[in-house]
């Protein structure tokens, strides 16, 4: 019993040692460390392990502190401000911690804050970003106007509205947006124009719910890109079916003569008795085929219309339905006859059903291809 408590001691002083914070501080992680002796002391205002760490560690997490700040404004790496910003708001997040907590608070009775300087240190960060920003602008290019979006972004969130950002950013997003035009090339058959335009609305719905407005690839049909005065896009995405056939029928029937011996169970178990079935089953079988191409281009328009994809993506659908008919014993016939037997020969789809689901395997294959060329400017 004795080793026992021993042992429960020893567990409970080592999870003391590492929810007061002091390994983690020994190994020099000096806002966790002080940070987890804050925490223990709201639940434990007197734990001696929690009181040594934050008494020892915070002078020196202040001390690191200041000497990481040094360092970083002394350097001239790209957007050193935004190290230094990081740096203070883990300074200030232990200061309220601290103040947040009574027993933290009768040991460190002023913790130190960052406030002017952390003001000065975002409005540098900011103007070092918004910099960033104008100067990729200039470059005038889609690639550069991308990277001009993302730091007057960022400039954005330090400071909202810092100068004329909101103009920028949308002048950035202009730039580096394509804009890509998705023709259609109706079917020539009347009777599937119904199911190519199905078809084609759900290309449309899966572009547009994965590049949104707010990104930088955006597709319009041809009538939205007149509505909105595009006359020159990046890119003409152009697709339409050939080469399909729908409702291709093949009817079979296989006839055969099955039999079975079956051993019947009787009260005398000296003779064994067994009992022959006999039953002729015909399986008629309804196929239907159907299946065609999809052809794909994508053309640059800018560059003269240069054709810079052309895929052909193949799909196929395949109807059955199996039923039969039997005479004799249908204790002749095994378990899948059997379940034949309880079909019926039913209408064929309707060709309109046939299109759509031999463009199903098609649709996969589309989306995935398109969304494997224009991610890239995303």
């Amino acid at each position: 019993m004795k080793n026992i408590y021993s042992l429960f001691l020893i567990i409970i002083i080592a999870l003391s040692s590492c929810t007061s914070g002091k390994k983690a501080l020994q190994k020099g992680n000096y806002f966790s460390g002080v940070s987890k002796a804050i925490q223990r002391l709201k639940s434990d205002p007197n734990n001696k392990r929690a009181i040594e760490t934050l008494q020892q560690g915070y002078p020196l997490t202040i001390e690191w502190s200041q000497e990481e700040l040094d360092m970083t404004l002394s350097n001239n790496t790209a957007f050193k401000w935004e190290g230094a910003i990081n740096i203070m708001n883990n300074v200030n997040s232990l200061a309220r911690q601290i103040r947040q907590t009574p027993a933290a608070r009768r040991i460190i009775t002023n913790p130190k804050t960052y406030s002017s300087e952390l003001n000065m240190a975002i409005e540098k960060a900011a103007a070092e970003r918004y910099d960033a920003g104008i100067y990729e602008l200039e470059q005038n290019t889609r690639e550069s106007a991308r990277v001009a979006f993302d730091h007057l972004s960022v400039a954005d969130r330090f400071i909202p509205g810092y100068k004329d950002v909101f103009q920028k950013l949308n002048e950035a997003k202009l730039m580096a947006t394509v804009n890509v035009v998705l023709e259609a090339i109706p079917v020539n058959a009347t009777s599937y124009k119904l199911s190519s335009e199905f078809f084609y609305n759900q290309v449309f719905e899966y572009l547009n719910n994965r590049y949104p407005r707010e990104s930088f690839v955006n597709f319009y049909s041809p009538n939205q890109a007149e509505n909105i005065g595009l006359e020159q896009p990046d890119y003409v995405v152009a697709m339409g079916f050939y080469d399909f056939s729908v409702g291709n029928t093949v009817h079979s029937e296989v006839e055969k003569q099955e039999r079975k011996r079956v051993k019947l169970e009787t009260k005398d178990t000296t003779r064994v008795v067994y009992k022959n079935y006999e039953a002729k089953i015909k399986i008629f079988t309804d196929e239907v085929n159907s299946g065609g191409l999809l052809e794909l281009k994508i053309h640059e328009f800018n560059n003269s219309n240069k054709l810079v994809l052309n895929n052909r993506i193949p799909g196929s659908f395949k109807w059955i339905n199996d039923y039969a008919i039997y005479a004799g014993d249908i204790e002749a016939l095994n378990e899948k006859q059997v379940e034949l037997t309880k079909r019926k020969a039913v209408p064929l789809p309707p060709r309109q059903d046939l299109f759509i689901e031999f463009t199903k395997p098609i649709y996969n294959q589309l989306t995935a291809q398109l969304n494997s060329f224009f991610r890239r400017y995303n």
